[in-house]
């Protein structure tokens, strides 16, 4: 410790650098926060990574433990620090940028020297006197960054990965039970921005819950299928170099009873150490949900739109002023900002995508972005969900007069009559009413090709939502 006390002084392969006194992580995390300032967001800004990363430090102080290759004063002291990491101290401590050249060893190093730092505090040394319990010798004991940050950012997914289905079922939930709020509501269907046939505004919402439901889905079986074969134990590329040859089951089995999660060994640990398809294809999964959410929130955005000139079918809840100049203007910005959530999730795919495609031989190198991406993607999405169901979609009110309106002055209900009045018929009335401006039904009346019965028969709800076909009468 220097006289000021306010640094320590660490030494590594470079040299020597004056280290905080006060921080728990050491020199060669300090090198990457001087190196790497590009993205602004360090590993703290996603709990789950960090509890990936301590939980992975657990399992392989156990494993090595219980192999009797770490003592027991040292694997109860790591011990001991990982426990607290998991349950929330320290995270401040993971400062290192996302963004890092190194394939992660900068993460992993960040995670070993915060560990030792913790577990030397908990032996009675001072920070930094690493002859004690040392961050490679002894909390990254049988493991390489190639191993332990992939299965970390794996375990990380799956640890936040309830929290994403969770905003989409709610989120769903929400969409159906507006389908069956707006059940009796008839209005125009539209196709191709024009007047197609009749729908309910109810079938309209149940078929965005119907979408998002199929994504659910999806998502509950691709993260156990994906994301629970993980490659700890293969050290540098999958050989296994520096590892006791009972490790990499001990440590797998260790990892899953801690995490909770069914974690497995891959099979082939060369390949399981390069490969990054798992996050390519978990990746698109997040870039469909949010096209998809994206495509509602302009459905959204088109059917509130106006309110005077507009579609106006919908009320959107009104969450702030909408101009600075014109007085009155409202804006749909929850759906706006759910677009702009799916954009950044688009272009995080493609950045992932690259990144996957970047990696050479042994190992991918670009892994530090597909890390940032995927767990950005999630978190976006997730925050963003919430945020369209509690501030939006659960205060939408119809406009039901509005919708009446815009069905029975459409030409598109001359589909719904062509059964009954046959195919010239239709054509004719629908050319007249294009032409003059005037609707369907005044011209079906006024040329009493209908009595009022039967028209009132067919404009039920239930008879223009739902297929029947009704014999032309000759």
């Amino acid at each position: 410790m220097s006289s000021a006390a306010s640094v320590r002084v660490e030494k590594d392969l470079l040299g020597t650098l004056e280290v905080p006194a006060d921080a728990y992580y050491g020199i060669q995390t300090l090198r990457a926060v001087q190196n790497f300032r590009l993205s602004g967001v360090p590993l703290s800004h996603y709990p789950k990574l960090v509890i990936g990363l301590a939980m992975v430090k657990q399992a392989s102080a156990d494993a090595n433990r219980e192999l009797g290759h770490l003592s027991a004063a040292k694997h109860t002291a790591i011990s001991t620090a990982c426990a607290r990491i998991i349950q929330g101290e320290f995270h401040e401590q993971f400062v290192v940028d996302m963004i890092q050249g190194g394939a992660g060893t900068s993460t992993n190093m960040n995670a070993n020297e915060v560990i030792a730092n913790i577990a030397l505090e908990a032996m009675g040394h001072e920070k930094g006197q690493y002859q004690h319990l040392h961050p490679n010798n002894d909390v990254n004991m049988a493991q390489s960054t190639n191993d332990a940050y992939p299965t970390a950012i794996r375990l990380g997914l799956l640890l936040g990965h309830d929290s994403l289905l969770g905003a989409l079922d709610k989120l769903i939930q929400s969409f159906a039970a507006k389908g069956l709020e707006f059940g009796h509501v008839l209005k125009m269907g539209r196709t191709q921005l024009q007047d197609a046939v009749p729908m309910t505004l109810g079938q309209e919402f149940r078929a965005f819950a119907t979408t998002l439901g199929e994504d659910l889905q999806h998502l509950k079986l691709l993260a156990p299928t994906l994301l629970t074969e993980v490659n700890l134990g293969g050290t540098a590329i999958g050989t296994g170099i520096n590892a006791d040859p009972k490790y990499q089951a001990l440590a797998v089995k260790r990892l899953a009873i801690i995490s909770g999660h069914p974690l497995t060994p891959a099979v082939d640990l060369i390949e399981a150490t390069s490969d990054m398809g798992a996050f390519v294809l978990f990746s698109g999964m997040l870039k469909r949900t949010a096209v998809k959410l994206s495509k509602i929130c302009n459905d959204l955005r088109l059917l509130s739109s106006g309110p005077r000139t507009g579609i106006n079918e919908i009320n959107l809840p009104a969450r702030q002023p909408g101009s600075s100049i014109m007085p009155g203007k409202v804006n749909p910005v929850i759906p706006e900002a759910v677009n702009q959530v799916a954009f950044e999730v688009i272009g995080n795919d493609l950045a992932l995508t690259m990144a996957a495609e970047g990696g050479q031989l042994q190992l991918n190198v670009m892994e530090p972005l597909i890390a940032y991406k995927i767990f950005d993607s999630i978190r976006l999405l997730t925050r963003a969900m919430d945020m369209l169901r509690e501030l939006c979609i659960d205060g939408i009110t119809a406009n039901e007069a509005r919708c009446r309106e815009l069905m029975e002055n459409s030409i598109g209900l001359i589909t719904a009559l062509n059964p009954y009045i046959g195919y010239e018929n239709a054509t004719r009335i629908a050319k007249v009413a294009l032409d003059s401006g005037r609707g369907v039904l005044e011209l079906v009346r006024e040329e009493q090709l209908l009595d009022e019965a039967t028209l009132a028969d067919i404009l039920r709800p239930e008879n223009m939502i739902a297929p029947r076909l009704v014999p032309l009468q000759g």
